[in-house]
Order: structure tokens, then sequence, then C-alpha cells
């Protein structure tokens, strides 16, 4: 039976030296890992950028001592990221001080519904959401993500929120202003972290892309005499105090649902595969558990919506991380790292992370597993489709509130149809 403090069970093993030295190398990994993919997040989620690392240290620690799952890191994550922008987006002016507001309460909420999700044993229930939809929606988000960075990567001043459709009429208009050093700015990341995929061992891909691109950018710049635009300058190391706005919550409440059924399902399907990979048992309500606290405090900690994140929990498990001592390390790290580096962050080009965003929305673009369940669930094509297409014409929450409803109807019809074939 999982206790109800689960960290108890991992105590015993942090007084082993080599499980300490595992756990921290790991932890250390972790936190220059998640350094340019938080603030490449903050900027898909509309935040300034250092939101996307404040929600990869107190949410990550909560989750790690909470949750179920030993090895999973939870943070800033790409779907989730474009959700919030999505979501918000509609109700303040994206990055202002009423977004940030109504972001930080909608990490609350999504906290107390997981929460409530946990406490209820309704994590087999949740565990239940058809993975056609999940496929379609990632996918989309996918596309959606590139449309999002499609004005950074090309130079361009592009308005917000456009649709894809309304983003090439645009680009097409000013393509005479696109701007060679963003281009080669995202290039050369995406060049690099494809290289470093296949040569780098020992250095994470995703911090040689950036430090690679990084320097291909002010080289162009200082060759074609022209100054990249940059991210802005870190407030500080430590996340600062922050509380939710009650008085929004009832405007939140679609996208507070909405955003708990996506985090919930994301976070389920990386922390049974990790547990799956390691050998370990899984307790779906008490993960829900640990996600619920992690946005319940972290909302307190200007922390944006977390969930389980794929990218780095795969590093995590690959770094040779033996209990979630290397989550809350990891964390700790990144606090003192941000100390050193707070004051170079400025010079990070934007198209940097635009191209870094690129990378992350290829991963999410599954096309074996979308081409395996089109071809082998012939009852879940309709989920996927409708999920897919909808995720990238219409607002999210209604795209995913309508795949739902449309594999609920496939298997419906389904069962029937076998009902009357037997």
């Amino acid at each position: 039976m999982t206790p109800k403090l689960p960290f108890v069970r991992w105590l015993p093993q942090w007084r082993q030296k080599d499980v300490l030295k595992a756990d921290l190398l790991a932890g250390l990994t972790g936190a220059i890992v998640v350094l340019p993919q938080g603030v490449a997040f903050a900027t898909l989620a509309g935040m300034p950028p250092a939101y996307g690392l404040y929600a990869a240290m107190v949410p990550c620690i909560v989750a790690a001592l909470f949750g179920s799952s030993r090895l999973m890191v939870t943070g800033p994550a790409n779907a989730i990221s474009l959700t919030t922008m999505a979501l918000v987006a509609p109700l303040a002016a994206v990055g202002s001080p009423q977004y940030v507001s109504l972001v930080i309460t909608l990490t609350f909420m999504v906290g107390v519904l997981q929460l409530l999700l946990g406490i209820g044993r309704f994590g087999n229930w949740v565990d239940k959401v058809p993975h056609s939809v999940i496929a379609g929606f990632t996918a989309g988000a996918a596309i959606l993500i590139v449309n999002s960075q499609m004005g950074t990567l090309l130079g361009l001043d592009l308005r917000r929120g456009l649709s894809i459709v309304d983003t090439l009429q645009a680009v097409a208009k000013d393509v005479r202003a696109v701007q060679p050093v963003a281009v080669i700015a995202a290039l050369a990341t995406i060049v690099v972290h494809l290289v470093a995929l296949r040569s780098s061992r020992w250095v994470p891909p995703i911090l040689v892309a950036v430090l690679g691109g990084t320097a291909v950018t002010w080289l162009a710049s200082g060759i074609l005499q022209v100054e990249p635009a940059t991210v802005q300058e870190l407030p500080g190391a430590l996340p600062p105090f922050s509380a939710p706005d009650i008085t929004a919550m009832r405007g939140l409440a679609i996208a507070a649902l909405v955003m708990t059924l996506l985090a919930v399902t994301e976070a389920m399907a990386i922390a049974k595969a990790v547990a799956r990979r390691v050998g370990e048992p899984f307790n779906a309500n008490q993960e829900l558990v640990g996600q619920g606290l992690a946005n319940f405090v972290g909302a307190f900690f200007s922390s944006y919506p977390a969930s389980g994140s794929f990218n780095r929990s795969g590093v995590n498990v690959a770094a040779g991380a033996r209990t979630p001592l290397s989550a809350v390390s990891a964390s700790v790290f990144l606090i003192g790292i941000l100390f050193f580096v707070t004051s170079w962050i400025k010079y990070l080009p934007l198209a940097v992370i635009a191209g870094l965003l690129v990378v992350v929305a290829s991963g999410l673009l599954n096309l074996r597993e979308i081409r395996h369940l089109w071809r082998d669930e012939p009852d879940e094509r309709l989920a996927l489709g409708v999920t897919l297409v909808a995720t990238i014409t219409i607002s999210l929450e209604y795209a995913i509130l309508l795949g739902l409803a449309t594999a609920w109807v496939g298997r419906r019809f389904a069962a029937r149809r076998n009902g009357l074939d037997g």
C-alpha cells in the first residue's frame, strides 16, 4: 500500500552513496536542460521568461515528494504552455500583469481540481481518456506551436493569436521584411540540435543547440550589422510570492476544467511509461494528489500550470536517476545556476528560442503513432481526425471537448455494431 507520504519509501535509499551520487548528477543534468527549455515554454505560454523557470522549481519538488512516480519530472510542458496562452489570451493582454494574475489563478484552480480527483479516487477513470484524442490534440498543438513562432522565426512583427491562414497571409504580405539574422538563428539552432542528437553524449543536445545557435546568431549579426531581438533579463533567481485572484475564478471555470483534463492526462501517460520502464508500481490516485499539490502550492510561488515533462523525465531516467531526489536536486541546482546566469540571459536571441520550440514541436508530431491509430484502430479514426482539425481551427478547450464527445459517440456505435455482429 502506498503511504500518504510517498517520499518515506525512498528515504532509506538516500543514505546510500551510489544512489545519492546518481541522483545529484541526474539533478544537475536536469537543471541544465530546463534552463533554456523553461524560457522557451514561458514564451509559448505568453508569460515573461522567468515564469517558465519558476514553474520548474516548487512544483517539481512538491510533485517529486508527493506523487507516485519515482522518476517523472514535473514542470513547464509544451502542450500545457501552448494551451495556457490559448485559454487566457482572450481574457487579457498577453504578458500584462492582469494576464499573469489570471494564469496564476488558473494554476491554483487546476491544483484544487487535481487534488479533488485524487482524493475522490478518480485516477482510474481519468486514465481512460481516449488515446486518439490526446494524439490528435498533441499533433495539432505541434502545428500551432510552429504557427505561434512564425513571426519570431522570420523576424516579423506579427500579431499574437493569428490563425494558420492569417499567419500565412501576413507572412506573404511582409515577405520582403523578413530578417536574415532571425532566420539564420532559428536554422542554426535546429541544425545544431540535430547534430548534437547524434554526437553529444555528455552534454544535453538542447543546451548544445542553444549555445551553438546563440553563437551563430551573434556572429551573423556582427557581419550583417543588425542587432538581434533578445530575451528580457530575468528579475532574479528565486520565485516571488504570488496569490490567486478569487474574483477571477468564475471566468476561468471552463479553462480550468480543460487544463486539468489535459495536465492530468499528460502526467498520467508519462508517469505510467516511466514506471513501466524502471519496473516500479504506479498509483494513479497518488499521482493526482502529487500533481494537485504541485500546482496548488506552485500558484503561491509564481508558477503557471505544470505537468509531467516528457523531455525532462526522459533525461532524468537516461542520466541514471534512482529516486525523487534527482528532481528535487534539479530544482535546487536550477536556483543556484540562476544566481550566476540571470544577467547573461539577456544575450539569448528570441529566434534561438523560436528554433528550440520548433524542435519541441517536432517531438510532439508523432507520425508513427498517428499511422498506427489510423491503420490499426479504425474506431478511433474519427476522434483522432476531429480533434486534430478542431485543435488547429477552433479554440483548444472546445477542441478537446469535441474530441471527447466524438470518441464517446464512436465507441457507442462500435459497441452496438459489435453487439449486432455477435
